[in-house]
């Protein structure tokens, strides 16, 4: 992204689920912040209310597969399907692999119909070595920017985010940056 403007992406990889995203939500609707929501089909299939509440609130929505599959050991038709498959529920133009992964075949392929958006800062926040304050000190770290920053809506991650999240959002803020979505 535009490394000249302060400015960042929060987004988020794998929800929507009960159990961390209406904590997300609440959070970016009290510092009044816009993120991307990475979505894995199945999860909205399951969650069709948390999903319409992420769009409500003027969050961006992008594919995530539809069962968080690994490029790597999936054909092209099978990648593509399983995409294919989750966006008849998200709806959406943007696009992120499951672990930053997939072939230069479904990446031609999906590149044409969507916007391939992967990130220049993962927090690690699924990570059971990691605590809540090394996710923090990762934003604090790496956060440069234009940096596209990498956070999990999951049950991995949630414990941790209800300190690191907020604390990163009002350091990025006392940092002067603004936050983005993707168009």
């Amino acid at each position: 992204m535009d490394r000249r403007e302060r400015a960042v992406y929060l987004t988020f990889d794998d929800g929507p689920i009960p159990q961390s995203t209406p904590f997300l939500l609440d959070t970016l609707r009290h510092y009044n912040v816009k993120a991307t929501f990475f979505m894995v089909g199945d999860n909205v299939r399951k969650y069709p209310d948390l999903f319409q509440q992420i769009v409500d609130e003027g969050h961006q929505v992008g594919n995530h597969t539809h069962n968080h599959i690994s490029g790597f050991r999936h054909t092209l038709r099978e990648y593509g399907y399983n995409v294919e498959k989750a966006n008849a529920y998200i709806r959406a133009h943007l696009f992120r692999p499951p672990h930053g992964w997939m072939r230069l075949a479904q990446y031609a392929m999906l590149s044409r119909k969507y916007k391939v958006v992967m990130w220049d800062l993962v927090t690690r926040d699924y990570s059971k070595w990691m605590t809540a304050e090394d996710i923090f000190s990762n934003v604090r770290r790496y956060a440069r920017p234009g940096s596209i920053i990498t956070f999990h809506d999951s049950l991995k991650s949630i414990d941790k985010l209800h300190y690191a999240l907020p604390k990163s959002i009002e350091w990025l803020q006392e940092q002067g940056y603004q936050f983005k979505t993707f168009e």
